[in-house]
Protein backbone atom coordinates (compact mmCIF):
# COMPACT_ATOMS: atom_id res chain seq x y z
CA UNK A 1 0.00 0.00 0.00
CA UNK A 2 1.44 3.42 -0.97
CA UNK A 3 1.22 6.43 1.20
CA UNK A 4 -1.07 7.98 -0.75
CA UNK A 5 -3.52 4.88 -0.42
CA UNK A 6 -3.05 4.53 3.06
CA UNK A 7 -3.72 8.39 3.40
CA UNK A 8 -7.00 7.71 2.10
CA UNK A 9 -8.32 4.74 4.46
CA UNK A 10 -11.25 6.70 6.18
CA UNK A 11 -11.08 6.58 10.09
CA UNK A 12 -13.06 4.65 12.26
CA UNK A 13 -14.83 5.87 15.69
CA UNK A 14 -16.98 4.16 18.06
CA UNK A 15 -19.22 6.52 20.09
CA UNK A 16 -21.47 5.04 22.75
CA UNK A 17 -24.64 6.79 24.00
CA UNK A 18 -24.62 8.25 20.25
CA UNK A 19 -28.41 8.30 20.04
CA UNK A 20 -29.53 11.60 21.25
CA UNK A 21 -28.03 14.80 22.97
CA UNK A 22 -24.34 15.38 23.37
CA UNK A 23 -23.21 11.62 21.90
CA UNK A 24 -25.27 12.66 18.75
CA UNK A 25 -23.64 15.48 18.40
CA UNK A 26 -20.30 14.28 18.78
CA UNK A 27 -21.06 11.55 16.30
CA UNK A 28 -21.83 14.15 13.70
CA UNK A 29 -19.14 16.22 14.12
CA UNK A 30 -16.44 13.06 13.91
CA UNK A 31 -18.64 11.77 10.77
CA UNK A 32 -18.17 15.51 9.20
CA UNK A 33 -14.31 15.43 9.39
CA UNK A 34 -14.26 12.36 7.65
CA UNK A 35 -14.66 9.09 9.99
CA UNK A 36 -17.09 6.49 9.44
CA UNK A 37 -18.92 5.87 12.58
CA UNK A 38 -20.39 3.17 15.07
CA UNK A 39 -23.39 4.37 16.99
CA UNK A 40 -23.83 2.72 20.19
CA UNK A 41 -27.40 2.93 21.91
CA UNK A 42 -28.92 0.96 25.22
CA UNK A 43 -32.82 1.95 24.42
CA UNK A 44 -33.16 4.54 22.16
CA UNK A 45 -33.49 3.24 18.86
CA UNK A 46 -35.55 5.27 17.12
CA UNK A 47 -33.47 8.57 17.85
CA UNK A 48 -30.13 6.24 16.96
CA UNK A 49 -31.77 5.14 13.54
CA UNK A 50 -32.90 8.61 12.80
CA UNK A 51 -29.13 9.84 12.93
CA UNK A 52 -27.83 6.73 10.47
CA UNK A 53 -29.82 7.43 8.46
CA UNK A 54 -29.12 10.93 8.20
CA UNK A 55 -25.38 10.03 8.12
CA UNK A 56 -26.23 7.29 5.66
CA UNK A 57 -27.83 9.91 3.44
CA UNK A 58 -24.81 12.01 3.26
CA UNK A 59 -22.39 9.25 2.61
CA UNK A 60 -23.54 6.12 2.07
CA UNK A 61 -22.39 3.35 4.24
CA UNK A 62 -20.70 5.43 6.49
CA UNK A 63 -22.66 4.87 9.93
CA UNK A 64 -23.60 1.81 11.51
CA UNK A 65 -25.70 1.10 14.89
CA UNK A 66 -24.85 -1.33 17.69
CA UNK A 67 -27.06 -2.03 20.59
CA UNK A 68 -25.30 -2.99 23.95
CA UNK A 69 -26.15 -2.64 27.94
CA UNK A 70 -22.58 -1.26 29.31
CA UNK A 71 -23.59 -3.13 32.47
CA UNK A 72 -23.04 -6.11 30.36
CA UNK A 73 -20.08 -7.85 29.24
CA UNK A 74 -21.47 -10.29 26.59
CA UNK A 75 -22.87 -6.92 24.62
CA UNK A 76 -19.69 -4.99 25.15
CA UNK A 77 -17.48 -7.94 23.44
CA UNK A 78 -20.19 -8.01 20.66
CA UNK A 79 -19.95 -4.12 19.92
CA UNK A 80 -15.96 -4.54 19.75
CA UNK A 81 -16.89 -7.81 17.29
CA UNK A 82 -19.04 -6.11 15.38
CA UNK A 83 -16.54 -3.21 14.96
CA UNK A 84 -13.36 -5.76 13.82
CA UNK A 85 -15.72 -7.55 11.78
CA UNK A 86 -17.54 -4.98 9.93
CA UNK A 87 -14.50 -2.15 9.84
CA UNK A 88 -11.18 -4.02 10.22
CA UNK A 89 -10.50 -1.06 12.76
CA UNK A 90 -10.38 1.67 14.94
CA UNK A 91 -9.15 5.10 15.16
CA UNK A 92 -11.50 6.75 18.06
CA UNK A 93 -12.91 5.43 21.10
CA UNK A 94 -15.94 8.28 22.27
CA UNK A 95 -17.05 6.50 25.85
CA UNK A 96 -19.84 9.29 25.87
CA UNK A 97 -22.30 6.92 27.85
CA UNK A 98 -23.64 8.09 30.98
CA UNK A 99 -26.49 7.51 33.60
CA UNK A 100 -27.07 10.59 36.00
CA UNK A 101 -29.43 11.10 38.86
CA UNK A 102 -29.71 11.58 42.57
CA UNK A 103 -28.53 9.02 45.38
CA UNK A 104 -28.62 10.29 49.18
CA UNK A 105 -26.47 8.86 51.35
CA UNK A 106 -28.68 6.47 53.87
CA UNK A 107 -31.37 5.58 50.98
CA UNK A 108 -28.80 4.66 47.67
CA UNK A 109 -29.35 1.25 46.55
CA UNK A 110 -27.28 -1.35 44.55
CA UNK A 111 -29.37 -1.21 41.66
CA UNK A 112 -28.31 2.71 41.63
CA UNK A 113 -24.79 1.84 42.64
CA UNK A 114 -24.25 -0.74 39.96
CA UNK A 115 -26.39 1.27 37.45
CA UNK A 116 -23.89 4.39 38.04
CA UNK A 117 -20.95 2.60 38.17
CA UNK A 118 -21.44 0.64 34.88
CA UNK A 119 -22.58 3.38 32.38
CA UNK A 120 -19.74 5.60 33.99
CA UNK A 121 -17.17 3.28 34.85
CA UNK A 122 -17.60 -0.31 34.30
CA UNK A 123 -18.38 -0.26 30.84
CA UNK A 124 -16.04 2.20 29.29
CA UNK A 125 -13.17 0.32 31.05
CA UNK A 126 -13.85 -2.61 29.46
CA UNK A 127 -14.98 -1.42 26.26
CA UNK A 128 -11.87 0.23 25.85
CA UNK A 129 -9.85 -2.94 26.90
CA UNK A 130 -12.09 -5.26 24.62
CA UNK A 131 -11.10 -2.52 21.22
CA UNK A 132 -7.13 -1.77 23.00
CA UNK A 133 -5.55 -4.09 19.97
CA UNK A 134 -7.92 -2.54 17.29
CA UNK A 135 -6.63 1.36 18.95
CA UNK A 136 -3.00 0.52 19.17
CA UNK A 137 -2.94 -1.14 15.09
CA UNK A 138 -3.92 2.26 14.30
CA UNK A 139 -2.26 4.51 16.13
CA UNK A 140 -5.58 5.70 17.94
CA UNK A 141 -6.69 7.53 20.73
CA UNK A 142 -9.64 7.48 23.54
CA UNK A 143 -11.52 10.53 24.76
CA UNK A 144 -13.78 10.20 27.90
CA UNK A 145 -16.69 12.08 29.27
CA UNK A 146 -16.41 13.20 32.69
CA UNK A 147 -17.61 16.23 34.37
CA UNK A 148 -16.32 19.33 36.22
CA UNK A 149 -17.70 17.11 39.07
CA UNK A 150 -14.79 14.67 38.60
CA UNK A 151 -13.48 16.71 41.04
CA UNK A 152 -15.09 18.52 43.22
CA UNK A 153 -18.60 16.83 44.43
CA UNK A 154 -21.91 17.77 43.73
CA UNK A 155 -24.41 17.46 46.69
CA UNK A 156 -26.93 14.32 46.58
CA UNK A 157 -25.16 12.79 43.79
CA UNK A 158 -21.94 10.81 45.30
CA UNK A 159 -22.09 7.67 43.73
CA UNK A 160 -22.35 9.60 40.11
CA UNK A 161 -19.18 12.03 41.54
CA UNK A 162 -17.49 9.12 42.29
CA UNK A 163 -18.17 6.88 39.49
CA UNK A 164 -17.22 9.92 37.13
CA UNK A 165 -13.40 10.75 39.41
CA UNK A 166 -13.15 6.91 38.78
CA UNK A 167 -13.20 7.18 34.99
CA UNK A 168 -10.87 10.36 35.13
CA UNK A 169 -8.32 8.23 37.26
CA UNK A 170 -8.93 5.69 34.49
CA UNK A 171 -8.14 8.39 31.84
CA UNK A 172 -4.58 8.84 33.37
CA UNK A 173 -3.98 5.60 34.09
CA UNK A 174 -4.70 4.21 30.56
CA UNK A 175 -2.56 6.86 28.53
CA UNK A 176 0.10 5.26 30.81
CA UNK A 177 -0.59 2.05 30.28
CA UNK A 178 -1.95 1.90 26.14
CA UNK A 179 0.67 4.45 25.38
CA UNK A 180 2.81 5.50 22.92
CA UNK A 181 0.51 3.85 20.50
CA UNK A 182 -2.99 4.41 22.08
CA UNK A 183 -3.43 8.24 23.36
CA UNK A 184 -6.08 8.76 26.21
CA UNK A 185 -7.43 11.69 27.18
CA UNK A 186 -10.57 13.55 28.42
CA UNK A 187 -13.03 16.29 28.47
CA UNK A 188 -14.99 17.70 31.25
CA UNK A 189 -18.28 19.67 30.64
CA UNK A 190 -19.51 22.05 32.91
CA UNK A 191 -23.37 23.55 32.42
CA UNK A 192 -24.04 22.30 28.52
CA UNK A 193 -27.25 20.69 28.14
CA UNK A 194 -29.47 20.49 31.44
CA UNK A 195 -30.84 16.86 32.76
CA UNK A 196 -33.48 15.47 31.61
CA UNK A 197 -35.56 15.70 34.60
CA UNK A 198 -36.94 18.45 35.81
CA UNK A 199 -34.35 21.22 37.24
CA UNK A 200 -35.64 24.38 39.10
CA UNK A 201 -34.86 27.44 37.37
CA UNK A 202 -33.45 29.19 40.31
CA UNK A 203 -30.86 26.22 40.74
CA UNK A 204 -30.00 26.90 36.73
CA UNK A 205 -29.42 30.46 37.09
CA UNK A 206 -27.41 29.66 39.71
CA UNK A 207 -25.14 27.42 38.08
CA UNK A 208 -24.77 30.09 35.76
CA UNK A 209 -23.88 32.99 37.79
CA UNK A 210 -20.84 30.60 38.59
CA UNK A 211 -19.73 30.64 35.08
CA UNK A 212 -17.04 32.93 34.38
CA UNK A 213 -18.81 33.15 30.35
CA UNK A 214 -22.33 33.71 32.06
CA UNK A 215 -24.23 31.15 30.27
CA UNK A 216 -24.25 27.56 29.29
CA UNK A 217 -22.23 25.63 26.04
CA UNK A 218 -23.17 24.12 23.50
CA UNK A 219 -23.02 20.34 22.55
CA UNK A 220 -20.90 21.58 19.51
CA UNK A 221 -18.73 22.75 22.23
CA UNK A 222 -18.32 19.51 23.96
CA UNK A 223 -17.75 17.70 20.40
CA UNK A 224 -15.17 20.04 18.95
CA UNK A 225 -13.32 19.39 21.72
CA UNK A 226 -14.02 15.31 21.25
CA UNK A 227 -12.67 15.84 17.48
CA UNK A 228 -9.53 18.15 18.32
CA UNK A 229 -8.65 15.93 20.72
CA UNK A 230 -9.10 12.46 18.51
CA UNK A 231 -7.87 13.65 15.55
CA UNK A 232 -5.39 16.61 16.17
CA UNK A 233 -3.97 16.37 18.82
CA UNK A 234 -1.33 13.50 18.45
CA UNK A 235 1.31 14.77 21.26
CA UNK A 236 -1.40 14.73 24.06
CA UNK A 237 -2.02 12.13 26.24
CA UNK A 238 -3.44 11.92 30.08
CA UNK A 239 -5.15 14.90 29.63
CA UNK A 240 -8.24 16.37 30.93
CA UNK A 241 -10.16 19.51 28.56
CA UNK A 242 -12.45 21.00 30.95
CA UNK A 243 -15.14 23.30 28.24
CA UNK A 244 -17.26 24.69 31.41
CA UNK A 245 -17.28 28.49 30.28
CA UNK A 246 -15.05 28.89 33.64
CA UNK A 247 -17.12 27.20 35.85
CA UNK A 248 -14.77 25.05 37.54
CA UNK A 249 -12.58 28.64 38.79
CA UNK A 250 -15.96 28.79 40.79
CA UNK A 251 -16.75 25.64 42.33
Amino acid sequence: MTENTKSRVRQVALITGAARRIGACIAETLHGRGCDVFLHYHSSSEAVDSLAKKLNDARSGSASVVQADLGDMQGIERMAGMVKSEAGRLDILVNNASRFYPTTVGATTTEQWDDLMDSNLRGPYFLTQAVSAMLAAAGGSVVNLLDVHSVRPMRQHAVYCMAKAGLQMMTLALAQELGPEVRVNGVAPGAILWPEQDIDSDYQQMILSKTVMGRAGSPQDIASAVAYLGLEAPYVTGQVLAVDGGRSVNI
